[in-house]
């Protein structure tokens, strides 16, 4: 459960509420296996108040994404989440646009891998479902990727909605074959979520942005219980 867009509402009016440590409570209550949010440079929407509550108060995982930058590798450092997710970061987009550029940034990636990771600190790469991406990936030594869902869940229609999850299964085999772990997400809904949730070496999808939606009209706990239905093609 990716609680970024509770703290999207708080961060409208700059208040104290909805507080997105409170939502993340209810996410695991309502049978949340794990509690992600990024925290972005401009701070657009989690606050460092967040992640140091979130690290003291999560029960299942804490997933912290964040940019690739000093200022980031420190804070994770100092708080020690589960497992920290690089993700490419632009300021002026609304949300995450598309993969990492494992290739083209290569030694610089391994050397905050091997930073993050000697501190015991799991990273995964998110990532597009690209052989050339997932190889360099492998490379770093990073334990995880995370294939980024997005042309999957903008599909116009259900030809091109075929081709972007064959991509992500090949994408899933080859990781496995390359000794990755893998995980999933953007974009992802409670009506396309199913079929990316059964794609063989899947671990874990991160979703955030449609079940805070629901979650307004129907309230947190139910909203994670109704993904969890969805993922297993019963809602």
């Amino acid at each position: 459960m990716n609680i970024d867009h509770v703290a999207t509402i708080r961060q409208a009016r700059r208040t104290v509420e909805p507080d997105p440590v409170a939502a993340a409570v209810l996410a695991e209550l309502g049978g949340a296996n794990g509690i992600t949010c990024h925290l972005r440079e401009d701070r657009r929407h989690i606050q460092d108040r967040d992640v140091k509550l979130l690290r003291e108060t999560v029960r299942t995982h804490l997933n912290l994404e964040m940019a690739a930058t000093e200022e980031m590798v420190a804070i994770a450092l100092n708080i020690k989440p589960d497992y920290v997710t690089l993700v490419p970061e632009k300021r002026e987009e609304v949300t995450t646009e598309g993969g990492l550029d494992i290739v083209g940034n290569l030694e610089r990636l391994q050397e905050i891998v091997d930073r993050l990771q000697s501190a015991e600190i799991p990273v995964s790469l998110f990532i597009d479902a690209e052989k050339r991406q997932i190889e360099a990936s492998a490379s770093t030594q990073a334990q995880f990727i995370e294939l980024h869902t997005g042309k999957y869940a903008d599909a116009p229609n259900s030809v091109v909605r075929h081709q972007e999850l064959e991509a992500l299964r090949q994408g899933c085999e080859q990781a496995h074959s390359l000794g990755l772990r893998v995980n999933a997400g953007h974009g992802l809904t409670y009506q396309n979520v199913y079929p990316v949730a059964c794609l063989p070496r899947m671990e874990e999808l991160n979703i955030g942005h449609t079940i805070v939606s629901r979650a307004v009209l129907v309230g947190m706990e139910r909203a994670v219980r109704e993904m969890k239905l969805a993922m297993k093609g019963e809602l």
